[in-house]
C-alpha cells in the first residue's frame, strides 16, 4: 500500500487545517489508518485512527478538537483539526495496518509498517 499525506501548513492559534491521507493498493475501509505526529527529538505520537471506516480512536490531546473520517469514494482519510494550538506544531504522518490491532496496540507507532511521507503543521502563537 502507498500512502500520500498532504494538507499541512502554517496557521494561527485557534485556526483549522484538514490533513488528508490518500491510499492506493488497498481499500482503507477494510483496514486501520492512523495519524501520528512527531515532535523534534521525540518518537511518533498517536493522534487518531479509523478502523474499517467506522471505528474511531483519539488521543487525549486530539479528542474534542480533531475529527478523523474516511472518504470511501476516494480511498482517503481526513483529519480535521480545529482550535489548533502551538503545541500541535509537528510533522504529521499517516500509517496503515492490515492487522486487527487491539485499541491499546494501535496507538503504538511501531505496530505499523506502512507510512506516508510527513506533512508539516505549524501553529503560530
Amino acid at each position: 500500500v502507498q500512502l500520500q499525506a498532504f494538507g499541512g501548513g502554517l496557521v494561527q492559534t485557534g485556526g483549522s487545517l484538514r490533513l488528508s491521507c490518500a491510499a492506493s493498493g488497498r481499500t482503507f475501509s477494510n483496514h486501520l489508518i492512523a495519524w501520528f505526529r512527531q515532535f523534534p527529538g521525540k518518537e511518533r505520537e498517536f493522534v487518531a485512527g479509523i478502523r474499517e471506516g467506522t471505528m474511531k480512536y483519539y488521543s487525549d490531546p486530539a479528542r474534542g478538537r480533531f475529527t478523523i473520517s474516511g472518504d470511501n469514494t476516494k480511498n482517503t482519510v481526513h483529519l480535521q483539526m480545529n482550535n489548533l494550538k502551538p503545541e500541535d506544531t509537528a510533522v504529521y504522518y499517516c500509517a496503515f495496518s492490515e492487522l486487527r490491532l487491539p485499541s491499546g496496540l494501535l496507538r503504538q507507532w511501531d505496530r505499523y509498517d506502512n507510512w506516508g511521507q510527513g506533512t508539516e503543521v505549524t501553529v503560530s502563537s
